[in-house]
């Protein structure tokens, strides 16, 4: 049988005085998954998390996360959860591990069980070197796995990553990454919102666009991308009389005499690829070398978020 969905959206809406945030959204996210949502600043991804993470209410609409009401069963939901913000949400006076004790205390973990996991998480994320300094002394990486940790004292089913590795730089990020999908590997589901598409493209096994207060897109990353034209390969000869000879046998004249190339639309697939290779070999046509560009996420992105809302199905 197929699982319950970890998240479930249904005609979620939210408005702040005349502006109308969220215009029914609709969603399911499997367990044991990554989401990631992404839009422009203002968007609503922030919000979409707040109502996940009952801190807002809807105006309207449903919302289920590890199988719970959002509106009529916020203790059960918030049990079930843990979230990290924009921001680190660490007391910088304490240390590493009297962060995550408080957190314990928090949760009434009892004080073995706390310890206990302070330990684990500790190791876990890293830190047990600094775990007894003040966390104000940490670095932005070493705060944000901090952070991250303190999410997860409680044993969460469902993680809310809001933007998680703003201001990090790469290899911070990177590092950031295989946390992630370590705790996927643990059969959590994690709910990321970013702005890095890259990030997205990464490690998200589903993504969606909101946009105007709507899902403009929904599907994995690879389905995502045939959304957006654009895919071609270009073809680099050595001279203008195979260039000539390449351009009528495929039909296409997007050439340039002086780069002595030929770029033909492509969706990227292999079987296209060869055949295109295969009519050239028979005509004797000398390809140099050649390269595959599809759409990215950005591409994608870009498409979706500059025209007005629209929901577009995925591939």
């Amino acid at each position: 049988m197929t699982a319950p969905p970890a998240i479930s959206l249904a005609g979620l809406g939210k408005s702040f005085g005349d502006h109308q945030v969220l215009a029914g959204i609709d969603l399911d996210i499997a367990p044991g998954s990554v989401f990631s949502l992404l839009g422009p600043n203002g968007a609503g991804k922030t919000t979409v998390v707040r109502i996940l993470a009952t801190l807002t209410g809807p105006d309207n609409g449903t919302a289920r996360v590890a199988g719970y009401d959002v509106a009529h069963e916020p203790d059960r939901v918030r049990a079930s959860i843990g979230v990290t913000g924009q921001y680190a949400a660490l007391d910088k006076v304490l240390t590493g591990t009297e962060n995550l004790h408080m957190v314990g205390r928090l949760l009434h973990l009892g004080r073995s069980e706390t310890r206990r996991r302070t330990t684990e998480l500790l190791e876990r994320f890293d830190l047990v070197e600094p775990a007894g300094r003040p966390s104000g002394t940490y670095s932005g990486g070493m705060r944000r796995r901090l952070d991250l940790a303190m999410s997860l004292m409680g044993r969460p089913e469902v993680v809310f990553l809001d933007e998680p590795t703003t201001g990090l730089d790469p290899r911070s990020r990177r590092e950031l990454w295989q946390v992630i999908r370590e705790l996927v590997g643990d059969g959590v589901t994690v709910f990321l919102t970013t702005q890095y598409l890259e990030e997205a493209d990464q490690l998200a096994d589903r993504i969606a666009v909101l946009h105007g207060g709507r899902i403009v897109a929904d599907g994995t990353p690879a389905e995502l991308k045939q959304l957006t034209p654009g895919g071609h390969i270009l073809f680099h000869f050595a001279d203008r009389a195979n260039l000539a000879a390449a351009a009528r046998t495929t039909g296409f004249p997007e050439t340039d005499p002086d780069e002595l190339t030929l770029q033909v639309p492509s969706d990227g697939q292999v079987a296209h690829l060869k055949h295109l290779l295969d009519e050239f070999a028979a005509l004797d046509i000398s390809v140099e070398r050649l390269s595959v560009h599809t759409p990215d996420l950005d591409d994608v992105f870009f498409a979706l978020t500059s025209r007005p809302a629209q929901a577009v199905p995925a591939a």
